[in-house]
Parts: structure tokens; sequence; C-alpha cells
């Protein structure tokens, strides 16, 4: 817990899974999700300061960290955003917070954007990290992204390619890499870093993560071709690195705009990696972004 000064861990047991969390502070709920290849632990260095205002929850996902990882269905039904989503919804109904604020990287992004279509009365606010909607992004797909984002290809494949093309390489296929021509993990802190390594060296979680991504090329594009025409009702903040793939190939506000009435944002000084690589400017835009929208009393 040394990441988590002061946070309480927690399991928490979801009608389609068993959920790792730690949580900390008192105010407003916080739900923070984390992206791939990670845990968690990618809050490492936002989620202590928001606890001083906030009360903060950082699970792992359905799949990854300590969560429990089951078999993938034939129709990566189990591992839908939907699915995990839900996890999310019932995680924070049973630690008592039947509405909170969302914050969401990466494939967390993901699974925010599902929960907030699926149960928006549940979500006060919604914050995505350096990303623009899944759908937009497999409609956009051009051989820039294509190689970009080569590993979205590469892990929607059948099972058992992907997994055994990963083994013994995940994060560092990932982490630090992705929009760069070389590796560059000097943001990265070395105790989350050996959590990553730790976490993906369980086959089941090489699995896991890998029937994420066939969920977001099949079931997930059904159910959002399934909402097309409808608009998110809470306010949205986007944040992307300047430096990323975002930044380059897509126009961020433009596509969040699309699915959501409500939509602010700007670039950061960073890549992708956006809560390790700039903590600060990330932990300063959630807050003022909390601030500008805080729950009623009721």
């Amino acid at each position: 817990m040394s990441l988590f000064p002061g946070f309480e861990r927690l399991r928490v047991q979801t009608s389609g899974a068993e959920i790792n969390c730690v949580k900390a502070g008192q105010g407003e709920p916080v739900l923070l999700l984390h992206g791939y290849p990670q845990t968690h632990a990618c809050w490492h260095r936002i989620a202590p300061a928001l606890a001083r205002s906030y009360t903060v929850v950082c699970p792992d996902l359905r799949g990854y960290g300590d969560s429990s990882k089951p078999a993938g269905l034939e129709d990566h039904a189990n591992y839908a955003k939907r699915a995990m989503a839900l996890d999310m919804v019932e995680l924070m109904a049973t630690l008592g917070f039947p509405r909170f604020h969302l914050v969401g990287h990466d494939r967390g992004g993901r699974v925010a954007h599902r929960l907030a279509a699926d149960h928006g009365e549940r979500v006060q606010t919604m914050a995505v990290l350096d990303i623009s909607p899944t759908l937009k992004m497999f409609e956009r797909t051009d051989m820039a992204f294509a190689k970009a984002y080569y590993h979205w290809f590469l892990m929607l494949q059948p099972s058992p390619l992907p997994e055994e093309m990963l083994a013994g390489r995940v994060p560092f296929n990932i982490l630090g890499r992705v929009g760069r021509d070389e590796p560059d993990l000097s943001k990265f802190a070395g105790e989350a870093v050996a959590e990553y390594v730790r976490c993906f060296a369980d086959p089941a979680a090489i699995h896991a993560s890998c029937e994420d991504y066939r969920a977001a090329g099949s079931i997930d594009l059904e159910h959002d071709r399934a909402d097309r025409g409808r608009k998110l009702q809470m306010p949205v903040l986007a944040l992307w690195g300047a430096q990323g793939v975002i930044a380059a190939l897509f126009d961020c506000l433009a596509d969040w705009r699309e699915v959501a009435a409500d939509v602010t944002g700007q670039a950061l000084d960073c890549g992708h990696f956006v809560p390790e690589e700039a903590p600060e400017q990330t932990l300063a835009q959630i807050e003022q972004f909390l601030l500008r929208h805080p729950m009623r009393a009721t």
C-alpha cells in the first residue's frame, strides 16, 4: 500500500466478478478507472491528493490487477464494457455511493463511457483521458492509426495466438511506447511498473486483457451503434496528451461532442499515459472540473 498511503484495501463481489479496490478520503465520491497495461496503481500520483477533498475509489477492472479474471465467453460478452461498467455500478453501490463522479483513462475511459450511457442517473460528471469514443476510432481507422495502435488489432484476434505472443512481454509491449518511436519509462515510478509486471505475469491477466480488446472490436461496437443519436447529459471533461496519437489523428473535443451534450477539455503536455506522465496538470484539471459541477444535496 506504499503507493496509496492511508488507503483501505477492499474486495467487493459483484454479480459478475470480484473487484479489488482501494478507498480513502471524505466528501463527494470519485471513481478512478485505469487503462491497459496497468492497474489501479496508475492513479498513485493523483488519488492521494484528490482524497484530501473527495472520497476516492480506485478499482482494478474485471480481468486486471487483483480483480477476478473469468475465462472469456464465445461472444466476449463478459468483457463487454457493459459488463465491466455494471461491475463498477455495483461496486459503488456496495460502498454506499449510488451517484458519483467518474474518471477513466484509456480502457477505463471506455468503461466510463458505457457506464455513463447505461447508468446516466448514477454519474454526476465524467472525465475521459486520452481517448476518443471507441466507435469513432474504429470507423476512422487508417494506416497511421493501425500502425500506432497495432495492439488493438493483435489483441482482438482469436485465442490463443495473441495470448501466446504477449506472454512475458506485458506491460513493456505498450507501457511508455504508445505514440513514440522509442519507449520512454522515465515518467513511471518503479514501484508502479513492478506492480504491472507482477499482475501481467499471470496468464489469466493476458487472456482477460485480450478479451477486453476482442469485446471492443465486436459486442461493444454493437452497443455503441445502438446508441447513435443519443447524447450523454452529464458534464464531460476530455483531456488528452499533446504528444500522443489522439492529438495527432483525432479531434478529441469534436468526437466527444458527437456523443455528449456538454463537453470541455484540452490537451496536456504529455503522451498517452496522462495520469503518470502529467499528474499535476491532470489533478488540477480534474479538481477544477469537479468544483464546477458539485453534487446537489438530497
